[in-house]
């Protein structure tokens, strides 16, 4: 048997038998009384039972009103139970914001602004996805997500956060003094990190743009920026590593710079999340949050 009701109804039906009357009920839900003496009759009316005895002072619930009222009430108590901690969403600095970001990136840039985050927000938790993959950000129900490069997520907004640079590096004990230009580059020993197989170069002053793509004594393949610049620092070969992991190693003596008037041309980073408009308030805390990390990492850098 199919019932046609009114959820409206449901809940007129349940504040009357909360406040003990139709004129108090009428009050909480700011509803005039006939609206909700109609509302309560049509309920009894499609579920053809009675479920309030009423006289002139007072509404006393039927066998059969009782059992509804058991079994429905708990419904409009969850419901309103969601729709406090939607209300706290939007208002309050709790909850957990799920992230998605690059390996090395995350752990080497992203990290320490994620802990200072954490520390102002301490109710506010984060759930942190680091992966070299193009993972798919809607099925992984992710909040942000950081990319470097160009990005194929539709309807998201992408906030430029900085630019990353690539260098050529050799450890600091390998003879690089043969090398002046790209070609040079041919049949030296070389460390590559998926997927950046190909090195596309600039020169700085002259804006000269040339492509280098290791083929020839190619000693080891990684997708791992960390194993990249270790391996490199070793000994093992040449390799294309970011200036924010180059420049100390270089300042301590660890790398050399191979042909430091050309580098790759800028890769962006982005974050991207949705609208604004309709997100909680700790992702526009976080979001916020990090322009003004990364505005104050681009003075520094």
């Amino acid at each position: 048997m199919k019932f046609n009701y009114s959820l409206d109804d449901m809940r007129s039906f349940c504040a009357v038998v909360r406040y003990g009357s139709f004129r108090q009920a009428s009050v909480m839900l700011d509803m005039p009384l006939s609206t909700l003496s109609r509302r309560v009759a049509k309920l009894e009316s499609d579920l053809a039972l009675r479920l309030l005895n009423r006289d002139a002072h007072r509404v006393q619930l039927t066998h059969a009103g009782q059992q509804y009222y058991k079994s429905s009430a708990h419904l409009f108590d969850e419901l309103e139970n969601v729709a406090v901690c939607l209300l706290q969403d939007k208002n309050q600095a709790k909850g957990t914001i799920r992230i998605s970001a690059p390996v090395n990136f995350g752990s080497d840039i992203l990290a320490p602004y994620f802990n200072a985050f954490l520390k102002q927000y301490p109710d506010i938790h984060l759930d942190l996805r680091l992966s070299n993959q193009t993972i798919d950000i809607e099925a992984q129900a992710i909040d942000i997500a950081f990319r470097i490069g160009e990005h194929s997520a539709d309807h998201w907004i992408g906030r430029q956060l900085t630019n990353i640079r690539f260098m050529i590096c050799a450890s600091s004990n390998t003879n690089i003094s043969a090398i002046h230009v790209p070609s040079d580059l041919t049949g030296y020993p070389t460390v590559l990190c998926t997927p950046m197989s190909t090195w596309h170069l600039q020169h700085r002053t002259t804006g000269e743009v040339q492509a280098h793509q290791p083929m020839h004594n190619v000693r080891l393949k990684v997708d791992n920026i960390s194993l990249l610049t270790r391996a490199i620092a070793d000994g093992i070969g040449l390799g294309f590593i970011p200036d924010y992991d180059a420049e100390p190693l270089i300042a301590s003596g660890h790398l050399q710079q191979v042909l430091p008037d050309w580098h790759n041309q800028p890769r962006g980073c982005q974050m991207l999340y949705r609208d604004r408009d309709n997100m909680p308030y700790r992702m526009h805390l976080l979001i916020d949050f990090m322009l003004k990390c990364f505005d104050k990492y681009a003075l520094h850098q």
